[in-house]
């Protein structure tokens, strides 16, 4: 998909340096990439301790009916 973005030149030119990437079509697609990845891991952690487990549940006793 083509389009047309106005990017903070400094933030590009900084990107380009610390990314060693040879164009900053790959250099914007990896930041990208790396924005979604870093977001989801945030949201998956965000989840932790929000499952509420059954203090009666006994797996050992689910392993013996079998």
């Amino acid at each position: 998909m083509m389009t047309n973005v106005i990017i903070n030149e400094t933030l590009l030119g900084r990107a380009l340096l610390i990314g060693g990437l040879p164009t900053e079509n790959e250099t914007v697609s990896l930041a990208l990439k790396e924005f979604i990845e870093k977001r989801s891991r945030e949201n998956i952690i965000s989840s932790f301790n929000t499952v509420e487990y059954d203090v009666d549940y006994n797996y050992k006793t689910m392993r013996n009916k079998r």
